[in-house]
């Protein structure tokens, strides 16, 4: 049976004991070595397809290049091998944290990968990266990698439902690194001791504030989780070492709760698996079928049904007005709640666009289809007609799907909304969506083939089918690969750019 840990800020003088931090029950679910079960290890096998479509699709993008050149500047640590850097040679390795640095920023670029949301949100994809790269390095099997990002994921997963960042305007890569810290310790098998320095370590060096996903959103948000993925690294190394953490790190009366969460006086409840539970969360997490903010895919959905029944929508002199009714932190995040201007912004940045609700609804009502390229295009942006449509389209928060969005029950929690979209003639188109198409619990629930095809779809432009199939073929068999195939698990691109941007290294 799980167990519930209620956590809460303790005085210097109550002296809370290591074993009754936080940190050190993260880290107990760490060091639990049974291996992940069978229907797990399909779902992280599918993951990492996942995260490779959306790696590879990116390969070339300005914020993947300067990234892998920065990787490429460092060769591999003497403890290893070395790691893949996606794109390049499998025979060229560099530095295990920094091969995590450039494969996590090709992941996250797109915004095109796996998400959870509950009491905060997350991408816990985002853990994969650095795991591979670790794995590499050290030549660790693939039993254990999966068993390790099942771990990650169960972690992650454990911090979201139970401690809210955003509230707060603490980016969400603070639950990110710990969870990585605990999956690389799993995949090291280190003792609790070492992983609880290593959570807490990283813990304290990826906290940052929001800004990154406010107002004029720049390429930062995709090296974010990169940067939690180092860190994470960098802390399991030196807690390897022998050197400690601040501790206790989030109870501590200076500590994460303290001052960047609730307060003294604020109370959260994690929930664990207890030893030799099974590390199941990733089945609760989900991907996604357009490169959007997790909380559009469902609307995204819904606009080209509508598309599909009234193509007159397409012109924005046959409306009014679009009002979608949804969530507290849809609203508030992606809708016009945010008060961002840059949300109704024409030459506002892909970063930005990718986080406005109404101009993906207005594109993908007009198209019919959603693109991971083409719908960000400059020219498709400040179309005359996309932007008269996109400025008539607001939201606004309705209990009923903020309601939704935080039920704890996951047949009940829904992260879409209620479009009513008045006429000129005064007539009401009003029609509604629970959640993604692509949801487990959507029309079409994404299966082993779809994330296949998702991978064939993304990068047939980028490699030859040969390579395409190779690396699937890797990735169909996780969880039993060999050390030396786990050191072939990425993609070699012809075309993938290098030493065409220059910096300090």
């Amino acid at each position: 049976m799980a167990t519930t840990h209620t956590v809460r800020t303790h005085p210097s003088s109550e002296h809370l004991e290591k074993k009754s931090q936080l940190a050190w029950k993260l880290a107990e679910v760490a060091s639990d070595t049974a291996l992940a079960t069978s229907e797990v290890s399909a779902m992280v096998a599918n993951r990492v397809i996942d995260n490779a479509s959306v790696a590879v699709a990116s390969v070339n993008r300005p914020a993947v290049r300067a990234a892998r050149d920065q990787a490429l500047s460092h060769s591999p640590s003497h403890g290893g091998l070395g790691a893949n850097v996606m794109g390049e040679k499998l025979t060229l390795r560099t530095s295990p944290e920094w091969a995590a640095w450039a494969n996590g920023v090709a992941v996250r670029e797109l915004d095109f990968h796996d998400t959870f949301l509950a009491a905060d949100y997350s991408h816990p994809g985002d853990t994969i990266p650095a795991l591979i790269a670790t794995a590499q390095h050290l030549q660790v099997e693939g039993d254990k990698l999966t068993r390790a990002i099942s771990v990650a994921y169960e972690i992650q997963v454990s911090l979201v439902k139970g401690m809210c960042l955003h509230e707060h305007k603490i980016d969400h890569i603070a639950h990110l690194a710990p969870a990585i810290a605990g999956g690389l310790g799993n995949l090291l098998e280190l003792p609790t001791s070492v992983i609880f320095d290593a959570i807490g370590q990283a813990l304290h060096t990826s906290t940052a504030t929001r800004q990154s996903r406010k107002g004029e959103i720049s390429s930062w948000k995709a090296y974010a989780p990169a940067f939690a993925g180092k860190i994470a690294i960098e802390s399991v190394d030196r807690a390897m070492r022998g050197e400690t953490s601040p501790s206790p790190i989030y109870e501590g009366e200076d500590g994460f709760i303290a001052w960047m969460l609730g307060g003294r006086d604020v109370m959260y409840s994690i929930t664990l698996p207890d030893t030799g539970e099974p590390r199941s969360a990733i089945l609760e997490t989900y991907t996604k079928a357009h490169s959007a903010e997790y909380q559009a895919q469902a609307l995204i959905d819904l606009a080209v049904r509508l598309h599909l029944r009234h193509q007159e929508l397409a012109d924005p002199a046959a409306m009014n007005s679009i009002t979608i009714h949804t969530s507290h932190h849809t609203h508030f995040v992606i809708g016009s709640g945010s008060g961002d201007p840059q949300k109704y912004d024409p030459q506002a940045s892909r970063e930005t666009l990718d986080h406005s609700l109404p101009y993906i609804f207005a594109v993908a009502l007009q198209d019919g289809k959603w693109h991971h390229e083409e719908s960000y295009t400059p020219e498709r942006a400040r179309r005359h007609d996309t932007v008269d449509l996109w400025r008539k389209i607001t939201t606004q928060e309705d209990p009923f799907w903020s309601a939704r969005y935080h039920s704890v029950d996951m047949t009940d929690k829904a992260f879409g909304g209620r479009v009513d979209i008045e006429l000129t003639t005064g007539e009401h188109i009003i029609d509604d969506i629970a959640v993604a198409d692509a949801h487990p619990l959507g029309s079409s629930p994404f299966k082993r083939e779809d994330y296949i095809e998702k991978f064939q779809s993304l990068t047939s432009p980028f490699i030859p089918a040969t390579e395409s199939e190779r690396f699937l073929d890797l990735a169909r068999r996780l969880s039993t690969l060999s050390s030396d195939e786990v050191a072939q698990l990425s993609v070699h691109v012809e075309s993938a750019h290098t030493g065409s941007t220059k910096g300090l290294f």
